[in-house]
This record gives C-alpha cells, structure tokens and sequence, in this order.
C-alpha cells in the first residue's frame, strides 16, 4: 500500500469516526433533554446566607460593618467636562486653554467610583487643593440617578 492511501485511508476513518462520535453526542443531548423534561422543578436553596435583619439582631453588625470599612474607592472630584475633535487634540501644546463646561463658582462634583455623591467647592489648605462639602446626595437620589 502506498502512503497516499494510508494517508487517505486514516482520512476516511477520521472522517467516520468524527461523524459517529457526533452521532453518539447528539443521542446523548436527546437523553439528557429528555431527562430534563421529566425532571422536577428546581428547588431554590434556603438558608445559604444569613438574613440582614437577623444578623443586626444577633449584635453582628459592627462585625458586618467592620469587613467593609477597610475596602479602597475612588474618590474623584470633577472640574468640568467637554468635548473635542481629535483634529483639535492633536494641536493642543503645552500653554493651551481648553474650555470646560463648568463655570467659574458653581459646585464640583464629588464621584465614588464613577457615581456622584456630594457637590463642593475647591479649598487650599497648606499649598494642597481640597474639597469643602456642601450638599451630599440623599441615597434615594443615588438610587434615582443609578436607574437612568
């Protein structure tokens, strides 16, 4: 036998092996479909996680607490935003002005991770920039600006 034909012939077999371990995974998707279909409905699992109400009642909150508090954020505080062509991008070079749409005096937004929660204004203390709150968002307020 020449080795084309061995070439060939291991070809073939691959080709019909191929098309019976097909044959054999689509039997078995059948039985499994049919197993499903005869298969009671799922039964959520209870008592995975403790309850919120009963963990304050068990004096666990400070703990619960606890584990968060230590978690990084980011805290950003936004001067004003706008938008550019890149065409202008590209010519910007050092000393050139890009215009916000802030205004001069109104609030600066105060972001955690990307979700605004208060409103300030820019203070310097000891050569540094800060932030002096003056209106926190109402968590319900979060909620609302969250949903759009």
């Amino acid at each position: 036998m020449s080795e084309e034909e061995l070439q060939g012939g291991a070809a073939g077999a691959e080709e019909e092996v191929s098309m019976d371990d097909w044959a054999a995974a689509m039997a078995e998707q059948e039985v499994a479909d049919s197993q499903t279909a005869e298969a009671p409905e799922a039964v959520p699992a209870q008592g995975l996680f403790q309850e919120l109400g009963t963990a304050a009642a068990a004096g666990g909150t400070q703990q619960n607490l606890d584990m968060i508090l230590d978690i990084p954020v980011q805290l950003t505080v936004e001067l004003g935003r706008t938008k550019i062509a890149i065409r202008n991008l590209l010519q910007l070079a050092q000393g050139s002005v890009v215009e916000l749409d802030g205004m001069a005096g109104e609030p600066m937004d105060v972001l955690v991770n990307g979700c605004l929660i208060a409103q300030g204004e820019v203070v310097v203390v000891n050569d540094k920039f800060g932030i002096r709150l003056t209106d926190i968002i109402t968590p319900a307020e979060r909620i609302r600006r969250l949903q759009k």
